[in-house]
């Protein structure tokens, strides 16, 4: 067995732009949870947009370009991690259909075998069976389209939330039901976007928890502006904080991350 055999296994963490510029604390709870895991994590400077909204608006010669430039970033990581499922679905399933053929197809294939969702790698890559992390109170769970449809990200946060001490999970109804945000979607249908986000809110507050948790900052963005506007007293965070142990900041919407 050589040395390289024994190293831990070299992650790219795709931070996003919502993470980055709205929650960045999303970012340090996944550096946590990777690095608790055994992984060596590093978050490259180069990195921009996944690409998605020129991708979702029809855009394909940018969305090819910035393809590229994650592709050049990236590919030689072991792995690259997303704390989002929709960034990690347009990085795994979207960018090798961009290139027709060549040495740039090649190149995402092998970049797209690399990615995965945060909840998916640490679960089914690593083998995180538990977190050391405690949260006292209930808590609902959302599953996000491209994280549950496209990478079949569904057991694997609720797996980890229960071994968080003290938590209890309340499942809403409809929990894999679209929140209305979907990109681009709830700017351009924005009445049947509120259609569809009024009635999940309706299900969150059913559901008696006192938070909400997903794995896309899109969508949690989304579902905290609603909730916050029917006066729900529904906090609502990232799935990474509470399993990082980061919960002492303030919820999305509620100040300052």
């Amino acid at each position: 067995m050589s040395e390289s055999d024994h190293q831990p296994p070299r992650v790219g963490l795709f931070v996003t732009c919502l993470v980055d510029l709205f929650r960045p604390s999303v970012g340090f709870a996944s550096v946590k949870l990777l690095e608790d895991a055994g992984c060596r994590v590093e978050v490259p400077m180069a990195q921009t947009c996944c690409g998605q909204p020129a991708y979702n608006s029809g855009d394909r010669t940018d969305a090819i370009a910035i393809a590229r430039n994650t592709i050049e970033t990236f590919e030689d990581y072991d792995y690259i991690v997303a704390p989002s499922g929709s960034c990690a679905g347009m990085l795994k399933k979207h960018y090798p259909a961009l290139f027709k053929d060549g040495d740039w197809q090649d190149r995402a294939e092998a970049f797209s075998a690399k990615v995965h969702e945060l909840m998916s790698f640490l679960v089914d890559v690593m083998g995180m069976e538990k977190v050391a992390a405690r949260h006292e109170g209930t808590v609902t769970y959302h599953d996000s389209c491209s994280g549950l449809r496209e990478l079949k990200v569904r057991d694997q946060p609720r797996r980890l939330l229960a071994t968080v001490s003290g938590l209890k999970l309340k499942e809403m109804r409809d929990s894999d039901v679209c929140c209305g945000f979907g990109g681009t979607f709830c700017v351009k249908y924005p009445d049947i976007s509120n259609k569809i986000v009024t009635e999940k809110a309706a299900n969150i507050d059913a559901s008696g928890a006192e938070t909400l948790l997903a794995g896309d900052l899109g969508c949690l963005m989304n579902m905290a502006g609603k909730l916050q506007r029917e006066g729900s007293s529904v906090r609502v965070r990232h799935v990474a904080e509470i399993l990082a142990g980061l919960d002492d900041k303030p919820s999305i919407g509620g100040g300052k991350s």
